[in-house]
C-alpha cells in the first residue's frame, strides 16, 4: 500500500524509516519531510500548516493510509476533511485532538471521566492567577493551554518564577494565543514516564513504556523542552503500573470522549507522574511523542503499515505488537541557544560516520543548502540506538555522537542514566549461583 505521511520532524523520520521497511508498504509519500526523511520517503514540499494543500496532495496521489504526525494538524481538522473525501486516516478528529489542543479542556475532561490527575485551576485574568499562586505557594506548575510547541510547561520553584510565568503568558505574550488561558496546577512528586497507546474507538492496543527527558539540562535542570532524549522500556512502569494507566486513566478519557460523540481514532499519549499515591496524569497528546516515537519505531518488530491501517480502519481488535528485546535509546541534539534563540544554517557533519559506528540518525530540524546538511530548527538531531541494555545503548549512542562535527549543537550527557542505574542494582542484588 502506499502511506502519506504529514509532517517534518524527528517523530515523522521515525514512522517513515519504520514505514518504508514495513513488508505491507509500497511507497511512502511525506509532506513536508526533511533530508533525512527524504532517504527513506518521496518528499513533497507542503507544510503542515497548508491544509488545503495537502488535501489537493491526498488526492492526487490516493494513498491508502494518511498518518498525521503532528498536533498542529491534528487540531486545525486535517483528519475530518481526509475522512469525508473517504481516505483512511490515523490520527484523530479535530473534536479529540481537542485533548491536547486545549489544556483547560483536557484537565476538566480529566475531572469528569475520574482520570487522576493535579489539582488545578484555570485562569485569564492576572490578578486572579496571583492570588491563587500566593495562595497555594510553591513549588508549582503553569501552563499555557493552546499548543507552545512542548514548551509551555514551567515548574515554578518560587512564587515570584511562578508569576512571573504567568505574568509573561498573560500579559507579556510570550506563547502568543496558546497562553491566553494559564493553567495552574499543584506540583506532583515522583517519576515520570510516556505511556503510548494505538486507540481505534474501544480498542485501546499498549505500546511499550518509555521515557522522556524534557529539561535541557543534565540532571533534569533547566528549562522544559520538547524533549532532550528518551529510551524504552521504562523499567518503572511495570506490569502492574502499565495496568493501572491503562484501567483508570486511558480506558476511562476514551469512554467520557465516546460519551460525548467523540470517537477517537490514533495514537494517544498519557504522559504521567508515578507518585506514592500511583499513576497521576499530567498531559495527554494526540500522537506519537516526539522523541519517544524514536526508540519506539526503533524496538517495533511488527509491520507498522499493517497496524496503522487496521486502526485507521477500526479493526484493530486482536491486533498484536511484538518488541525487540534490550533497550533502545535516543539523545536528541538541538541547537545551542534551544528553546531559546538560537542561529540556524551552520553545516552538520560526521552523520555518515555517526551512522557507520552503529547508530540511526533520525532527522528533524534538518535542512538542506549548497548540498550540504544544516541546523534549521531547535531539536535538530535524534540519534538511537538498540542494544541488550540500557546501559549498552547508552554507550553506543553517546561513542558515536563524539564523531558528529557541529560545534553548535549541544546534547545532554545523562540520557538512560535511571534505567542504567536500575540495571546496576538488580545486577548487585541477584543471588549468586552456587
Amino acid at each position: 500500500m502506499k502511506v502519506l505521511v504529514v509532517g517534518g520532524g524527528g517523530r515523522e523520520h521515525a514512522l517513515c524509516w519504520k514505514l518504508s521497511r514495513s513488508p505491507s508498504v509500497s511507497e511512502v509519500v511525506c509532506a513536508p519531510g526533511n533530508p533525512g526523511i527524504k532517504q527513506d520517503a518521496r518528499c513533497v514540499d507542503i507544510g503542515v500548516g497548508n491544509i488545503d494543500g495537502l488535501m489537493k496532495l491526498a488526492a492526487a496521489e490516493k494513498p491508502d493510509l494518511v498518518v498525521i504526525g503532528p498536533e498542529a494538524p491534528l487540531v486545525a481538522g486535517l483528519g475530518n476533511q481526509l475522512r469525508a473525501e473517504g481516505f483512511a486516516v490515523f490520527g484523530p478528529d479535530k473534536a479529540a485532538a481537542n485533548l491536547e489542543g486545549s489544556k483547560s479542556f483536557s484537565k476538566r475532561l480529566m475531572y469528569e471521566a475520574g482520570v487522576p490527575t493535579a489539582r488545578f485551576e484555570v485562569h485569564v485574568d492576572l490578578a486572579e492567577a496571583v492570588d491563587t499562586i500566593r495562595s497555594w505557594g510553591a513549588p508549582i506548575v503553569i501552563k499555557a493551554s493552546g499548543l507552545a510547541a512542548g514548551k509551555g510547561v514551567i515548574v515554578a520553584r518560587t512564587v515570584k518564577e511562578a508569576i512571573d510565568a504567568t505574568r509573561d503568558m498573560l500579559a507579556g505574550n510570550s506563547f502568543g494565543d496558546a497562553g491566553s488561558q494559564v493553567i495552574i496546577e499543584e506540583c506532583l512528586v515522583g517519576e515520570e514516564a510516556s505511556c503510548l497507546f494505538i486507540v481505534a474507538g474501544d480498542t485501546i492496543l499498549p505500546l511499550a513504556s518509555s521515557q522522556d527527558h524534557k529539561a535541557l539540562l543534565d540532571g533534569d535542570q533547566g528549562p522544559n523542552t520538547g524533549g532532550m532524549g528518551a529510551y524504552s522500556p521504562a523499567p518503572c512502569v511495570t506490569d502492574e503500573v502499565a495496568d493501572e494507566v491503562l484501567d483508570t486513566i486511558v480506558r476511562p478519557i476514551v469512554a467520557v470522549l465516546k460519551k460525548k460523540g467523540v470517537e477517537f481514532i490514533g495514537a494517544l499519549y498519557a504522559g504521567v507522574m508515578l507518585t506514592e499515591g500511583g499513576p497521576k496524569t499530567l498531559e495527554f497528546n494526540v500522537r506519537f511523542g516526539d522523541p519517544e516515537c524514536q526508540p519506539l519505531m526503533s524496538r517495533l518488530k511488527s509491520d507498522l503499515g499493517e497496524v496503522l491501517l487496521a486502526a485507521a480502519e477500526k479493526r484493530l481488535d486482536g491486533v498484536k505488537l511484538e518488541w525487540e528485546a534490550g533497550t533502545a535509546l535516543c539523545v536528541v541534539v538541538a541547537s545551542e541557544g534551544y528553546p531559546g534563540n538560537f542561529d540556524k544554517g551552520q553545516i552538520i557533519g560526521g552523520l555518515d560516520d555517526v551512522e557507520a559506528a552503529g547508530a540511526v540518525v533520525f532527522h528533524a530540524g534538518t535542512a538542506e543548502k549548497d548540498g550540504a546538511i544544516v541546523n534549521n530548527g531547535g531539536r535538530v538531531l535524534g540519534v538511537t540506538a538498540v542494544a541488550d541494555s540500557a546501559g549498552q545503548a547508552q554507550c553506543i549512542v553517546y561513542s558515536t555522537l563524539e564523531k558528529l562535527d557541529w560545534p553548535g549543537g549541544y546534547y545532554r550527557h545523562d540520557i538512560g542514566d535511571r534505567a542504567v542505574a536500575r540495571e546496576a542494582n538488580n545486577h548487585l542484588t541477584r543471588e549468586p549461583r552456587r
